[in-house]
């Protein structure tokens, strides 16, 4: 009956948030704004990633979850050229293929984690490695997340045996505006250009809620120490923005007509990320708990002419989860947390299925933690059981989205990974039976075809050297 109660309240409380007055859908940049290229440093710092020459791959007689919301029963995958070939029953391997045999193991795209501070958090967790929150001015739009990346983290190694192939890299939270974050792929490498995902578009950290108003107004004693502040902060911060875009196209506009007036304005790092947002050249992520927070982000959006990508985190998305799926924005979610500090007291543990229920619904599974990045599977599992407690039975071809679809849609890299399909990256994990399993474990995995984790045989992929472990102690004789 206990049970039962905590459900009707909660439904209620999503009804009634689906009765507020709805904002309209926030539109894209405006074509003024978008017309020229305000940030061209992340050409500077490009890519070196490169797919290693791999053979041809045929999973055959698997369970095939494509992230397309299909689910195919003894079927086969192949994989070519680091691409994803053709998917079907009985395909013919090419004569140099290695012929995996797929019977009782399901097989799903690689998993994707939209929001993880591997490497700029290492473990170990000292405080020489802690580089992931710039928390020395409200606004650090300047510092890039990759800049922090180091890229021998165990952490990587642990997250490639729980499937994870592609994760995001964001700042800390600590700042209204806490600079860009990194789209990587999970390879090793000496440098993180040697990880970055090519072509990935880059993301903006923000912040909502009691973190900004804890570390200023409270440590600080500094500018914001509330919620208004926090907003009148970002409103700030955008209105320069908007100047700094204008300035920068007035003047290539006296460029191209020749104008002897024409100065280039001065050039400001933070207002180049800005800008780039408001063109929608880089996406928005935004740590927001409620839903009266991220509302009032989504009026500040519209006011200002971008789109958010996803909030993270999200406890309270269930009361909004119809404005989210109206808007385009996806809520990157934990499963279960709640209840750790105030703005997480109303978090629901059917948070996710509600998000996932509405029509249009955009639902991400989330880690936020080194150890949480090696189970999204499971943590999904527990979103399917809360659901299915609360009458939302979600299959297993739905499910698998929250890990690979929707995260790349957010990422902006959906036409390239997330789902099996021809054409797509070969980024593809091969479990040992259903992945929505506390038994669940990644035999295998693979990045752009190339076998980057056995299980069977784990020195495949190369170990940090925290991994190896220390030299036995000599043994003292009393």
């Amino acid at each position: 009956m206990k049970r039962l109660c905590c459900f009707l309240a909660a439904a209620v409380l999503s009804g009634c948030a689906m009765q507020a007055a709805r904002p309209a859908k926030t539109s894209a940049p405006p074509a003024a704004q978008a017309a020229t290229p305000i940030a061209p440093a992340a050409s500077f710092y490009p890519s070196t990633y490169q797919p290693p020459a791999s053979a041809p791959t045929l999973i055959r007689n698997a369970t095939l979850l494509s992230g397309t919301g299909t689910r195919l029963e003894h079927a086969d995958l192949l994989l070519v050229d680091g691409k994803i070939s053709a998917v079907g029953a009985s395909l013919t391997a090419p004569a140099n293929a290695t012929v995996v045999d797929g019977t009782g193991r399901w097989v799903t795209p690689g998993l994707i984690d939209i929001h993880s501070h591997l490497g700029v958090y290492p473990v170990p967790a000292v405080s020489g490695n802690d580089d992931g929150n710039e928390a020395t001015s409200p606004s650090t739009a300047n510092v890039w997340a990759e800049h922090s990346v180091w890229p021998q983290d165990p952490g990587f190694r642990t997250a490639l045996a729980g499937g994870i192939t592609t994760l995001q890299i964001l700042p800390g939270s600590a700042n209204l505006i806490g600079g860009r974050s990194v789209v990587l792929k999970n390879v090793p490498s000496v440098t993180y250009q040697g990880m970055k995902f090519p072509a990935a578009p880059q993301g903006l950290k923000m912040a909502c809620g009691e973190n900004p108003k804890r570390v200023y107004g409270a440590g600080k004693k500094v500018f914001p120490s509330t919620r208004m502040g926090n907003m009148a902060g970002y409103r700030a911060q955008w209105a320069e923005a908007q100047e700094y875009l204008r300035d920068n196209i007035e003047y290539q506009k006296k460029l191209a007509t020749g104008a002897k007036d024409a100065k280039a304005p001065k050039r400001d790092l933070r207002l180049d990320t800005l800008a780039a947002a408001l063109q929608g050249q880089i996406l928005i992520h935004m740590h927001c708990y409620r839903a009266d927070e991220m509302a009032a982000v989504l009026d500040m959006s519209r006011e200002f002419g971008y789109h958010v990508a996803a909030f993270h985190h999200a406890v309270e998305a269930y009361k909004i989860s119809d404005l989210l799926a109206q808007n385009g924005v996806c809520a990157a979610m934990w499963a279960d947390w709640w209840g750790f500090k105030m703005e997480s007291y109303d978090g629901i543990p059917e948070n996710m299925a509600f998000v996932d229920a509405a029509p249009g619904g955009c639902a991400i599974v989330h880690s936020d933690s080194d150890e949480g990045i090696q189970r999204l599977n499971q943590e999904a599992a527990k979103v399917m059981a809360y659901g299915a407690r609360a009458g939302l039975d979600v299959p297993p071809e739905r499910a698998i989205r929250w890990l690979t679809a929707n995260p790349a849609k957010s990422l902006g890299l959906d036409s390239r990974t997330g789902t099996l399909e021809p054409g797509k990256m070969a980024d593809v994990v091969v479990w040992n039976g259903t992945p929505f399993s506390v038994y669940a474990l990644a035999d295998l995995v693979y990045i752009d075809g190339a076998l980057r984790y056995d299980r069977a045989h784990p020195d495949v992929a190369p170990r940090s050297d925290f991994l190896l472990g220390q030299p036995a102690a000599p043994e003292v004789t009393p």
